[in-house]
């Protein structure tokens, strides 16, 4: 296990591309086991042809799809999932709504499963996209294709630049919509948190982003390990029940408040005019008030293409970071997308 050592994170020693044994059962149990997935599988196999082929292209309503994306869901066993959400007491959603992603906002979320893409369809019915660790653009994508996102090899370019476009940018095109992002680039088995891509930064400083972090019990059904599709749906759909546990934090804003985005003569809600005390901390950044948002100084672009984030953009990421960390009782990790791009390698030659 020498060899894996170098994809251990050194501070924390954790490995977030290994992936999660299967815990052991009695061989007794195993026709169940394959009663279970002949039955089910067929039956997901099934509904998932089914809505993806033809039910998705009909002009049905909204609720009729979601029931759909919740059957695929439960078919396998996942049925217990426990939502709790920053700042709101249990049994009192109702009376929160505004703690929760709604149109106009954003998700950033942990990429651990297909399962995930899926559970945000079946709730928020939002626009995917894929994120690429070198650029603040994301490329739109749809469902099915966030969910073989998960199966998918890691990498750092997109294949195909004319499909970018920042978040601002997608969310002008439809006001309406809710944004799903996997900042992260790609999956992990959720015992750490990836550095993210730099494409939350693109978004406008007055939307919120919600960090949305999403577990599973067992975690033997994640993939941070491209391929596999047969392995991971007998692990799927072999077992009786899975449980998944989903946290929401309170929205981030893309600018230097964070918690706020109303701005008021330039300067955001709660935050003093004036003077910066920390004006030389990052001199080669500067933020002037235009109309009623913080408009970035020309130069940073030009940084910002280089790969220097200024030190409100590491902010930014860092507090996205840190609330995916605190909901998924995890830790941020310092190994990102080449490294597991590495690892694949390694993994696979060992494989072979």
């Amino acid at each position: 296990m020498e060899k894996y050592s170098q994809f251990r994170d050194r501070g924390t020693a954790i490995a977030p591309f290994f992936p999660v044994p299967t815990p052991p059962s009695s061989a007794l149990w195993t026709p169940i086991h394959i009663v279970f997935f002949v039955v089910r599988a067929a039956l997901l196999l099934c509904l998932t042809v089914a809505y993806f082929c033809v039910i998705q292209w009909l002009p049905l309503g909204s609720w009729f799809k979601r029931c759909v994306l919740w059957a695929i869901i439960g078919v396998p066993g996942v049925w217990w999932i426990d939502l709790q959400v920053d700042g709101v007491k249990r049994g009192k959603l109702h009376s929160h709504q505004d703690h929760l992603p709604s149109p106009g906002t954003i998700i950033a979320a942990s990429f651990t499963s297909p399962l995930d893409a899926l559970y945000l369809a079946a709730i928020f019915r939002p626009v995917f996209t894929r994120s690429y660790p070198a650029t603040k653009e994301v490329e739109p994508i749809s469902l099915f294709r966030a969910m073989l996102m998960a199966f998918s090899p890691p990498t750092m370019t997109p294949p195909d630049r004319s499909k970018l476009i920042s978040l601002a940018e997608l969310q002008k095109r439809d006001k309406k919509a809710i944004i799903a992002v996997f900042p992260e680039c790609t999956t992990t088995n959720g015992r750490g948190i990836l550095p993210f891509s730099p494409c939350l930064l693109s978004a406008d400083p007055e939307t919120k982003i919600f960090p949305v972090n999403l577990r599973y019990t067992p975690a033997d059904i994640t993939t941070p390990v491209p391929g596999g599709y047969f392995s991971w749906l007998w692990t799927l759909c072999s077992r009786p029940t899975h449980s998944m546990r989903v946290r929401i934090a309170e929205a981030v804003y893309n600018n230097r408040s964070l918690d706020r985005g109303v701005f008021k003569n330039g300067v955001s809600e709660g935050e003093e005019s004036g003077f910066d005390a920390n004006i030389f901390d990052s001199p080669q950044v500067t933020m002037k008030p235009e109309g009623l948002r913080w408009q970035r100084s020309e130069d940073e672009p030009k940084n910002a293409q280089a790969g220097v984030l200024s030190r409100w953009d590491r902010k930014v990421l860092d507090k996205v970071g840190e609330d995916l960390a605190r909901l998924g009782r995890v830790k941020r990790v310092d190994l990102g997308v080449q490294e597991k791009i590495e690892f694949v390698k390694v993994w696979t030659k060992r494989k072979r």
